[in-house]
């Protein structure tokens, strides 16, 4: 089968299992189970990653700003309250439809747009800085990182919060035991370093920063107790020898233009 046609497929089994999903959200947000307001902590908050990646885009006053596989819209929501002047985009008509309605529920102005990541439908130069959520690891990085350095601005930022698999243990894990919010796509899995070679032919400065080595516990276990612990040697640990980030939960990528 040509490569277009499967690249083709994988596009279109990824659009229907997240509007899928989006499906199942609004049903949630009819029936008053789901509150479309939010406080920028909910967001930042939400995992321990978030809050440090987000202050890595700077101050975003007076920017141009791309919240990048929007999903359900939250960062674009937040990247607008912080000045920014934001589009978001996704694969899923569903999501967008959700981030438009969270905008508005929220009183923030974000451009909301169904697109596909590696054929992005904004012109050159475009954005100064980028948000992306669990998205890169979906993405052909060839494709995609060239269309993200395009509508970059010269002096541009892109941060990226991925789901890491550099932990064999975690790898037996994530594949074998059952644990809440499992749902993926057959063609999903987590990034590696291998895997980021043709994001970085693209930004040779790209950084790699881990989250969550002992703090990954909270997934299956939230005693406050032993979180903040587990945080606070994490902190410790990836301060003094970074290389430990490779058995991480979750990475932070950063590249810059």
């Amino acid at each position: 089968m040509p490569l277009e046609t499967l690249n083709a497929d994988r596009i279109d089994a990824e659009r229907a299992f997240h509007d899928q999903q989006a499906a199942e959200r609004a049903v949630s947000f009819r029936t008053g189970r789901a509150d479309l307001a939010f406080t920028d902590a909910d967001f930042l908050d939400h995992e321990t990653w978030v809050r440090p990646a987000f202050a890595l885009l700077g101050d975003l006053r007076g920017k141009r700003a791309l919240d990048y596989g929007c999903g359900h819209g939250m960062a674009a929501v937040v990247m607008a309250r912080a000045g920014a002047a934001v589009t978001a985009f996704d694969l899923s008509p569903g999501y967008v439809a959700e981030a438009r309605e969270r905008a508005a529920v929220n009183r923030v102005a974000v451009e909301c747009v169904a697109a596909d990541g590696e054929a992005l439908p904004f012109e050159s130069g475009s954005f100064d800085a980028v948000w992306g959520n669990a998205i890169l690891h979906h993405l052909d990085l060839s494709r995609a990182g060239r269309e993200l350095h395009r509508v970059m601005r010269p002096g541009g930022v892109a941060v990226f919060c991925e789901p890491w698999g550099g932990n064999p243990l975690l790898a037996f894990a994530r594949r074998r035991l059952p644990y809440p919010g499992k749902d993926r796509t057959p063609d999903e899995v987590p990034l590696t370093r291998g895997d980021l070679a043709p994001l970085r032919a693209t930004f040779p400065d790209l950084e790699v920063r881990g989250y969550q080595l002992f703090g990954m516990v909270r997934r299956v276990w939230r005693n406050r107790l032993v979180c903040r612990a587990c945080d606070a040697a994490d902190a410790a640990l990836l301060g003094a020898v970074p290389a430990l980030g490779n058995w991480c939960r979750y990475a932070v990528v950063v590249v810059r233009k």
